[in-house]
This record gives C-alpha cells, sequence and structure tokens, in this order.
C-alpha cells in the first residue's frame, strides 16, 4: 500500500499497547487477517487506507497498514469508546507484525476481559 494523500489528510494514528490484557482489548480476531482496534475521535468510512505507529511491550516502533474494517461511532452503546477497527494488510511486510501479536497473545488467559469492540 502506499501512502496517499487522502492518509496524510488524516494524519498517522498511533497505538501503544502494553501486555497482553492490553493487546487482547484491541485485537480483532474475527477480522479476516487480523485487526486492531484504535481509538480515535477522526472520522474515517468504511475501506479508508489508515497508516498505524504500533509500539508492543517495547519501544520499537512498528509500522502497520491496514483498512477501516469496523466504526465505533461518538456515543455508540454500551458507551464503548469511539475508534476504528484495522484490517491488517496482507502482505510481506505485515507477517512479522501479526506473528509477534500471536506470539503476545498465544499464552494469554484473558478471555473474560471485555474486548474493546465485542
Amino acid at each position: 500500500m502506499s501512502f496517499s494523500a487522502g492518509m496524510a489528510k488524516k494524519g498517522i494514528l498511533s497505538l501503544k499497547i502494553q501486555g497482553a490484557a492490553q493487546l487482547h482489548q484491541h485485537f480483532m480476531p474475527f477480522i479476516e487477517g487480523g485487526g486492531l482496534f484504535v481509538k480515535t475521535n477522526k472520522n474515517y468510512q468504511m475501506g479508508d487506507d489508515v497508516f498505524l505507529i504500533l509500539s508492543l511491550d517495547d519501544d520499537e516502533r512498528l509500522p502497520v497498514t491496514g483498512v477501516v474494517a469496523w466504526i465505533t461511532p461518538k456515543g455508540a452503546q454500551g458507551s464503548r469508546d469511539q475508534g476504528i477497527g484495522i484490517q491488517l494488510s496482507d502482505n510481506n511486510d505485515m507477517d512479522n507484525i501479526k506473528t509477534k501479536i500471536h506470539s503476545i497473545l498465544a499464552p494469554y488467559n484473558g478471555q473474560d476481559i471485555a474486548t474493546l469492540t465485542l
């Protein structure tokens, strides 16, 4: 995916996650290829290209690309946080990031902790 003018106009999102419990809250396994929920008050449409800087457990900043596959609007039922779900791109650059996410979540047994989406 190339960095388009539309992506630049909305800016780059960032998400810092510490630990498996927090990653569990943001991860969206029901999205094909995996997804991440990002709190934002910016307006996105389904299918919009997104660029995200992700930090997992350490200070390494990982570039994530994807498309909007979920929108939680402001004032959503159940006091859910406003934001978007990003379907992770299916390309070689993203394979290492997906592997890292799955390796953090694999031993985690926190299914009883609510996610930010469902």
